[in-house]
């Protein structure tokens, strides 16, 4: 499938599977280095970055653990601003190395909240591994230690990310094509 469409709007294939899969193996590879005989947990932001998340911890070596957390800023194409926080934190990361997973990272409003809720249970460090980031949209004071692909700033579906709820299940990643 090359061109898609979903309520209207016609996608087109921007990342295949198997890009995807050799940027999870880079980024794991990184991880693996960077954490070498340290305990790491993973805390994975639903419900974009499950299919990534889970992806990712697979490559990881040793004996990682894993919680997925959800908050919402999106309705539609555009981020509302407002952020809920839906599932919490059901594992103790105090004194452990934590590595924050999602999907896209944006304008960087959603993780700023998961950094600040997530450094109130003081753990030993915390990193953010994205899959998508979008530089130019992003405003925040804060570093992304792990970035799988940088995105100039069109709306992407597949392998996680969704419009409305659809499209999560595409294993390819699609971006919103521009009718001139």
């Amino acid at each position: 499938m090359g061109v898609i469409s979903i309520k209207g709007k016609t996608f087109e294939k921007y990342i295949d599977n198997e890009e995807i899969n050799l940027i999870i193996k880079s980024l794991s590879q990184k991880i693996n280095k960077d954490y070498f005989g340290k305990e790491i947990c993973f805390i994975v932001i639903l419900n974009g970055a499950f299919l990534f998340g889970t992806d990712l911890f697979r490559q990881i070596e040793g004996l990682p653990t894993i919680s997925f957390i959800k908050v919402s800023s999106y309705d539609g194409l555009s981020s509302t601003g407002k952020l809920k926080e839906l599932i919490g934190l059901n594992i103790d990361i105090k004194d452990k190395n934590v590595i924050i997973v999602d999907d896209i990272v944006d304008s960087g409003n959603t993780m700023e909240v998961i950094v600040k809720m997530l450094k109130e249970e003081q753990p030993s460090s915390i990193e953010i591994c994205t899959l998508i980031f979008k530089p130019q949209s992003f405003k925040k004071d804060f570093n992304i230690k792990y970035i799988g692909k940088e995105l100039r700033g069109e709306f992407i579906i597949g392998y996680g990310l969704d419009f409305d709820e659809y499209g999560r299940n595409l294993k390819d990643i699609y971006q919103i094509k521009n009718d001139i």
